[in-house]
């Protein structure tokens, strides 16, 4: 008995119990974030935003109880729930009712052309994403790659989004104008904030897409699969 409670002190000291780092990892993910205010009307290199899919009426009849807006976010595993101390990489993405600007749903823009922070993003240039997650000592970054048999979104069996360690061509990504009449003509334009726009990977040509019929339960809730598919 003695032994037992000397090892429980020891890892209660170092932060090993597991209610220590579920606690350590749920205070991190829903840690509060301050979203970026746009001065000029547009989104810019350096904002920290949300990637928000909005209420869709026509969900309503197909799927009844998705008509909510999700935002993109982290998922965790159950597993890197009980033993992580950080997030994992790689890392699951989901959509998640909540739009509450937190850790596991905030992402930060990034340059990965030489733009300088503070520059507006234009449609049709190459950027980042990245998220810490509410930890300070890690950055992840969105990421997609050509389905294969081995690599594939759980559900759907379309093509993955996840999270990396490292930027790549992986994890290059553009915003594309909504409507495809008028796509050529913004071309090279400045992206407005709070609008809807389309978000493209740039190695497969495919964009971010929640289609609302797959979900899944996670240790958070009900979270909707993201994948990368042009409809």
């Amino acid at each position: 008995k003695q032994e037992r409670l000397s090892d429980f002190m020891r890892k209660r000291e170092r932060g090993e119990l597991l209610i220590q780092k579920m606690n350590k990892l749920q205070d991190n993910i829903f840690k509060k974030i301050q979203l970026s205010v746009s001065m000029d009307g547009f989104v810019h290199f350096g904002d920290t935003v949300m990637l928000l899919n909005p209420d869709n009426n026509s969900s309503v009849e197909n799927y009844p109880g998705t008509c909510s807006s999700l935002t993109l976010a982290i998922t965790v595993d159950e597993m890197s729930v009980y033993s992580a101390k950080s997030l994992p990489a790689p890392c699951g993405v989901s959509a998640v009712e909540s739009v509450d600007p937190v850790g596991r749903n905030t992402f930060c823009i990034l340059s990965v052309d030489g733009a300088a922070v503070g520059e507006p993003i234009r449609f049709g240039q190459k950027f980042g994403l990245g998220t810490t997650g509410g930890f300070s000592d890690q950055m992840l970054y969105l990421a997609s790659d050509h389905k294969s048999f081995m690599r594939s979104a759980k559900k759907s069996y379309l093509q993955q989004v996840f999270l990396r360690d490292e930027l790549s061509y992986l994890t290059c990504w553009q915003a594309t104008f909504l409507d495809p009449q008028l796509r050529l003509e913004y071309e090279g334009f400045p992206v407005l904030a709070n609008s809807k726009v389309i978000i493209t990977h740039c190695h497969t040509n495919r964009s971010l897409a929640v289609p609302r019929n797959f979900w899944t339960r996670s240790y958070f809730g009900k979270e909707y699969e993201v994948n990368c598919h042009t409809y």
